[in-house]
């Protein structure tokens, strides 16, 4: 059983956070050229923009790595579920290894729905894109600024993984081998 919940957990981690690693980070990169809303946002024209569809373009490239880092962000939670179970199945709940595996995902889980998710949403939202019928228009006073921070944002909760994959391979102080 530690074999076949130690095997989901990895595919879990990989399937799921892999995707919205990648995802996350190339974000930015589209969302800082977003045009202004009725500026042809989101429609593929680009019209009204100095972009043409280029720019359309990479609305729709951002909106796609937004809704790829939403969904994946719900599958994401199987990685924690089965880490716990391999953890209980492996007797080393208590572990300081995996306690500072779980503080450190749990941290980016935070990162990721409290900050990186809502800061891409708005930035969609200045251009126009995923806005409710009625829904204010979001104001980004400086549009590049704001992906540079999210871009910072993203890379910290791309260290905090990275950390937690070393503390997975490494174990320090583990009495269970490797």
């Amino acid at each position: 059983m530690t074999k076949l919940l130690l095997s989901l957990h990895v595919l879990a981690a990989i399937l799921a956070v892999g995707p919205i690693a990648v995802a996350a980070s190339m974000f930015p990169r589209f969302a800082r050229d977003l045009p202004a809303a009725g500026a042809g946002a989101g429609d593929g024209t680009g019209a009204g923009s100095d972009g043409g569809a280029v720019k359309g373009r990479g609305a729709a490239a951002a909106a796609l790595l937004h809704r790829i880092c939403r969904g994946y962000a719900l599958f994401g939670v199987a990685v924690p579920v089965f880490g716990m179970a391999t953890g209980a199945q492996l007797g080393v709940l208590s572990d300081a290894w995996l306690v500072a595996s779980l503080i450190l995902t749990t941290l980016a889980a935070i990162l990721l729905g409290a900050v990186v998710l809502p800061r891409q949403a708005r930035m969609l939202g200045a251009a126009g894109i995923g806005l409710d019928e009625g829904e204010a228009v979001p104001v980004i006073p400086d549009p590049r600024a704001a992906a540079a921070q999210l871009a910072m944002v993203t890379g910290i909760f791309n260290l905090l993984w990275a950390i937690v994959v070393v503390l997975m391979i490494v174990r320090p102080g583990s009495t269970t081998g490797a």
